[in-house]
């Protein structure tokens, strides 16, 4: 056979121009078009899918995603946010490969110890959080934002116990309730109860046990989000404190100074665990 460089060229131009015509014939299947590029004004904001493009689906292995919840939060030290980002994403990934294959999962590090060790939002919830905004629009993605955030306020945790695969600490941890979606008052309020270190193996266990009880309750979120369609609420109701200090403290009220859904109670109750600590201390 002639495998000169002319013959090439030719054998190649030959099936060029034969899938050409058989492309308009319909004997053949089109190369799949490029992802869809969607923004703004003279392609600013363009990107891949268009915004919130990529689709949801329901995540069946609520134990499985825990497991790796919990691995991701040990994986190289990379935390809760990474672990609960990764154990919803992932799972879609293993199933329908791109686009959740595609994401650069460390990038969600930096939600570890608070952001940053900033102690502010709880790494899981913002990596719960993440995931959902991957999917829906703040209108959507909103309502379970507030699901979530408000059933961890007022959970005991951790709930999750890994058994035997445990790598922080073995056996049971003893649980306190937060008040609060803050990483700060969590930890806090869990040492200052439970009388464990703050920087001791069992609170990172703890940390790490809370990443899979996040995930559990995201996806619970996510699947009936998925039933539901556009029109899903929650089930939880704002704080009682919210709705109180809500009263005058908001839009339109007498005093429009506060924003945000946190429960008030942790940093405004008056107790001396929260004033005065700046003078004469302790």
């Amino acid at each position: 056979m002639d495998f000169s460089r002319r013959a090439m060229l030719g054998a190649m131009g030959g099936l060029a121009v034969g899938g050409s015509i058989a492309a308009m014939s319909g004997n053949v299947i089109a190369a799949p078009a490029a992802p869809e590029m969607t923004g703004g004004k003279d392609g600013l904001f363009d990107q891949q899918y268009g915004l919130f493009g990529w689709k949801a689906h329901k995540i069946d292995d609520v134990a499985g995603a825990m497991d790796v919840a919990y691995k991701g939060y040990w994986y190289k030290g990379l935390g809760c946010g990474y672990g609960a980002f990764y154990a919803i994403v992932n799972d879609m990934a293993k199933k329908y490969g791109a686009p959740y294959n595609t994401f650069p999962y460390s990038i969600m590090e930096m939600f570890k110890g608070g952001f940053g060790d900033w102690g502010t939002i709880c790494g899981a919830l913002a990596g719960a959080g993440a995931a959902f905004s991957l999917f829906y629009g703040r209108n959507e993605s909103k309502p379970m934002v507030n699901e979530l955030f408000r059933w961890y306020e007022k959970t005991a945790f951790p709930i999750y116990n890994p058994g035997e695969a445990a790598q922080g600490f073995k056996g049971d941890l003893p649980t306190s309730v937060s008040n609060s979606v803050l990483c700060h008052i969590s930890v806090s309020r869990w040492s200052y109860e439970t009388k464990i270190a703050a920087n001791s193996k069992q609170r990172s266990e703890r940390c790490g046990r809370i990443t899979a009880d996040v995930v559990k309750k995201a996806i619970e979120i996510l699947n009936a989000k998925i039933d539901a369609g556009k029109d899903w609420k929650g089930a939880l109701g704002k704080q009682e404190s919210v709705t109180q200090c809500g009263a005058c403290h908001s839009k339109g009220k007498m005093a429009d100074n506060v924003k945000g859904n946190m429960d008030c109670t942790p940093c405004h109750s008056g107790s001396d665990h929260v004033q005065n600590k700046f003078v004469n201390h302790p």
